[in-house]
């Protein structure tokens, strides 16, 4: 390639690709190239997760993630009514199974509210049946606007919308330097040359590296998680109607094992979260070992394994040996069994991971010299897609100064 682009963003995930139709939207003479080193879109996380459309309950109020999901949403809801990508406000159920989680749920509540989720609604186990007829639970939030989606359709639209205002899609490329300059970045790529005015870089799983190329001082750094769902068998689909989730624990950095109606018509249960041993292979004994490697030797990781030991053991313990895992399905669906369930995909989560062990709960999107970056997405990201692209494209006029 021997063009020269007002913008190249790197990365064809969902957050790049809404960054370009933001970007196109607000002004449609930019000459923009979307630099993805696959042979196709979506790959990995955007095309590996549950398809949650994300009402904003468990993010501190005033917070980015939000803020962004909030605005996100409803962009997103809008975008697939506009392009005929199929949603749907399937709802969800908080289960709190024991007396010791009601706290924390009512504090989900509040937090919800704050965020400005309506139609929060507190339930006892009677109310709670008329939803989710097979959920345990002595009490549940339901939460009506949650919804569901297929987020690698939603990025291959907003593909098609980029691509019908002139930007570029170079797949099969990947970037192994990059260059800023006085007056332009050069990008180094396995199938030639780019050259840009500015670079936007939401490189998700790559995000830590393609900072460093570009000179960034190292901080926190992506740990991938692996996580593994199992798929319920037809005979036992309808066992949920919408969405189950437990009441997060405290002690543990993720969601925890919930159950996912997909877009589909699938059931999902899952994730749990193990450290993968490879940021872009999904086998339980997949390795590569640079990317182990730069795990390991990451001080803010070790420090995080040594204040989670406990959790990370039982998370393996539900990768390893299905009934375990089953066993948290049946916290919140106990007449689910091991014969209802099978092993289905898995996905990768780029977490970012300060140096003093804790994880990044924010997203960060950062300013470098001629470069824009995406520092940490994890969930909720995909819902927030287009308002993450319409920060970054504001960002982008005002930093790039664009015309």
């Amino acid at each position: 390639m021997s063009e020269r682009f007002d913008i190249a963003i790197i990365g064809g995930g969902i957050i790049g690709l809404a960054t370009a139709y933001r970007l196109l939207e607000a002004r449609p003479g930019l000459s923009v190239v979307v630099i993805e080193k696959e042979d196709g879109l979506a790959r990995h996380q955007t095309g590996r997760n549950s398809g949650v459309i994300h009402a904003g309950l468990y993010y501190a109020p005033g917070s980015l993630k939000a803020r962004l999901c909030r605005e996100g949403k409803e962009a997103l809801e809008r975008f697939c009514e506009e392009h005929d990508v199929p949603f749907e406000r399937c709802g969800k159920l908080v289960v709190a199974v024991d007396r010791s989680e009601l706290g924390r749920l009512a504090d989900l509540r509040e937090r919800g509210t704050a965020n400005g989720i309506t139609g929060l609604r507190e339930l006892e186990p009677a109310a709670c049946r008329e939803i989710e007829p097979h959920a345990a639970g002595i009490r549940a939030l339901h939460v009506a606007e949650t919804g569901i989606v297929d987020f690698g359709r939603v990025a291959r639209a907003y593909a098609d919308e980029i691509r019908t205002l002139g930007a570029t899609i170079a797949l099969g490329r990947h970037v192994t330097a990059i260059r800023p300059g006085p007056r332009e970045v050069v990008l180094e790529t396995t199938r030639g040359r780019v050259l840009a005015s500015n670079v936007i870089a939401c490189a998700g799983l790559q995000s830590d590296r393609v900072a460093a190329m570009t000179g960034e001082a190292p901080g926190a750094r992506i740990v991938p998680f692996r996580g593994d769902y199992a798929v319920l068998r037809r005979h036992a689909r309808g066992l949920v109607r919408g969405l189950i989730y437990p009441v997060p624990d405290p002690a543990f950095p993720f969601l925890g094992v919930h159950l996912t109606r997909r877009i589909g018509g699938e059931l999902w249960a899952g994730p749990n979260a193990v450290l993968s041993f490879a940021r872009e292979r999904y086998g339980r004994f997949s390795i590569d070992a640079r990317d182990l490697a730069d795990t390991l030797r990451f001080p803010g990781f070790r420090r995080l394994a040594r204040r989670h030991w406990r959790s990370g053991l039982r998370e393996l313990g539900r990768d390893w040996w299905r009934p375990t895992f089953v066993a948290a399905c049946r916290r919140l669906v106990p007449a689910l069994g091991p014969e209802d369930v099978e092993w289905g995909p898995s996905g990768i989560r780029a977490q970012a991971v300060l140096p003093d062990g804790s994880l990044a709960d924010d997203f960060d999107l950062a300013d470098g010299d001629r470069v824009l970056h995406v520092r940490n997405a994890p969930s909720p990201a995909a819902t927030a897609s287009l308002a993450i692209g319409r920060v970054l494209a504001e960002r982008a006029a005002e930093r790039f100064q664009l015309p």
